[in-house]
């Protein structure tokens, strides 16, 4: 069966990332305090598990502007993503945007496509780019929001960070109840992995 998966890291307090975006806070201050669980090395088996799960190979992503860049209004043409030449993805990326701009393509199989008209049109192409090897909905919060709002996560897993950021971007902010059901939980003293099976019974 293909799945559309999505893969947060959420501090207690609900946010996946902090307040003030910028190139120097990518993620916004304190952002990256939710990501040092699978940054360092050696990691403990459950975050080393929950990496292998949030790199596994996808058909294709969705992804907002923020999440490209910090760039606001129209774009630098320099700008081409916070991941260096050969991002992570190796498979197309269909970028939420209200300015138009040409494909980008990049090193390993990457390419950037501008989507201006909402997210289901970019769902829809990530959907007929992928074919068998399923979307994921790769962030930041509003994006997922969307997507949850519009019914199309079979999967999502929450690493969940035992840090209070107090401010920045709430996942679930707005939302009705999607389902959750948690079929799979693993831990380390780094943080709790939670797999949840979306649109369950009381749910959407």
């Amino acid at each position: 069966m293909t799945l559309t998966t999505c893969h947060m890291s959420v501090s207690l307090d609900g946010f996946v990332a902090g307040p003030h975006q910028t190139s120097d806070d990518p993620i916004g201050v304190g952002g990256m305090r939710l990501h040092e669980w699978h940054l360092g090395e050696p990691l403990h088996e459950a975050d080393a598990a929950a990496r292998d799960l949030l790199m596994r190979p996808k058909g294709a992503y969705v992804m907002g502007r923020n999440m490209f860049g910090p760039i606001r209004g129209d774009w630098d043409a320099d700008w081409r993503g916070w991941w260096g030449d050969e991002p992570p993805y190796h498979a197309p990326v269909f970028v939420l945007t209200h300015h138009r701009r040409e494909p980008i393509e990049m090193a390993g199989g990457t390419t950037f496509h501008f989507v201006t008209d909402g997210f289901e049109a970019a769902f829809a192409q990530a959907t007929a780019a992928a074919g068998e090897d399923g979307v994921d909905i790769a962030g930041g919060a509003s994006t997922v929001r969307q997507a949850l709002a519009a019914a199309v996560i079979d999967e999502l897993v929450l690493d969940v960070v035992p840090v209070l950021l107090g401010a920045g971007e709430r996942l679930f902010d707005g939302l009705d109840d999607p389902g959750l059901e948690p079929v799979e939980v693993i831990h380390s003293p780094n943080a709790t992995h939670i797999r949840y099976r979306v649109g369950a019974a009381g749910g959407r």
